[in-house]
């Protein structure tokens, strides 16, 4: 009997060290390093951010599946695919595709991806004429079909919505840029700077069907449109076509508590617990040290990760990356 309890005994004194770690800590990021071959971790969030908050910024709703919009299927035949691509150097004149939001204490990563990729795909397929930065807060506060606000939302229905109803135009916190600029501040959920804290449960802006003051043209005037919401198939090569051809993409995919300290190479799952799902803007992909990846931008702000964008292990739907993709076209 003696040796099943210290079997038992060592099985307990090994779960306990590793809930003791601190997902934020240096032992914690110790062990990511010790364990990963293809990624470095590093210091993103201060040790003593609350994980709460943490967790409130993982806005892709659980549910988000059941609002994909129709799949659409490029015909592969003569489509010479590139071994690597970057939007931020095909399209150099789209100056969106090189810029990293920030969320602050909202969890709207799923308006946040999909506004980044309309106004994106209206600089591309208007061949770098048309600049127009779709507002987050105007998809977060007014698509009541879209889910439910800073408390997490369907990235598919935002580009439906899209299609039917119009987004206007707003630019980062404080920048005044558009009719409805973001109205959630940016805050310091990384080490320490100037912003203020960070706090979980952003409250959700009021839906006001006007711009702010000064911006000359009327809120209903100032709504872009778009032509066709449609999801992916999960397969790569739909994917990567899909990209060359049209612009990025957004993504949804698991969080674990390693991602948190993204730093370089080529993300694979290491270590820690299920926070939830959130929402993710593909740029392009390529291959690193024979690993083949998704570029991608995050909505951390520029100081998380590579300067706020990440590569995740690309042809088998690690985390789910893969497996709901969506977008859409531009009316221009």
């Amino acid at each position: 009997m003696l040796l099943p309890f210290l079997i038992g005994l060592v099985l307990i004194g090994s779960i306990q060290a590793e809930i003791k770690l601190n997902p934020l800590s240096d032992e914690f990021i110790k062990q990511i390093n010790q364990k990963s071959t293809t990624w470095k971790a590093a210091r993103n969030f201060h040790v003593n951010t609350s994980m709460a908050y943490i967790r409130s910024l993982m806005g892709v709703h659980q549910d988000h599946k059941f609002y994909l919009p129709p799949v659409h299927i490029h015909n592969l035949e003569n489509v010479n695919i590139p071994n690597s691509f970057d939007s931020r150097t095909q399209w150099p004149d789209c100056p969106t595709i090189k810029e990293i939001r920030d969320q602050g204490s909202c969890g709207s990563c799923w308006a946040f991806g999909a506004v980044e990729v309309m106004s994106d795909r209206v600089c591309i397929h208007s061949n770098g004429t048309v600049h127009f930065r779709f507002s987050s807060d105007d998809l977060i506060s007014c698509c009541y079909t879209c889910g439910f606000g800073c408390n997490g939302g369907f990235p598919g229905a935002a580009f439906h919505y899209w299609v039917r109803r119009g987004i206007v135009s707003g630019g980062a916190y404080g920048s005044k840029q558009g009719c409805r600029p973001y109205e959630i501040a940016p805050c310091e959920h990384h080490v320490s700077g100037s912003r203020p804290n960070c706090t979980e449960g952003g409250k959700t802006p009021k839906c006001v069907a006007q711009c702010e003051e000064g911006y000359p043209i009327s809120y209903a005037n100032d709504r872009h449109f778009g032509s066709k919401a449609y999801s992916l198939s999960s397969r790569v090569e739909q994917i990567e076509t899909e990209i060359v051809q049209n612009g990025p993409v957004e993504a949804a995919f698991s969080v674990y508590e390693d991602f948190l300290n993204y730093r370089s190479g080529v993300y694979k799952h290491t270590a820690g617990s299920f926070l939830g799902g959130h929402a993710v803007r593909i740029l392009g992909y390529g291959v690193e040290n024979n690993v083949p990846y998704w570029l991608v931008a995050n909505s951390w702000n520029s100081d998380w990760g590579d300067q706020g964008t990440f590569k995740i292990l690309r042809g088998e739907d690690h985390l789910g990356i893969e497996s709901a993709v969506v977008t859409g076209l531009p009316k221009v």
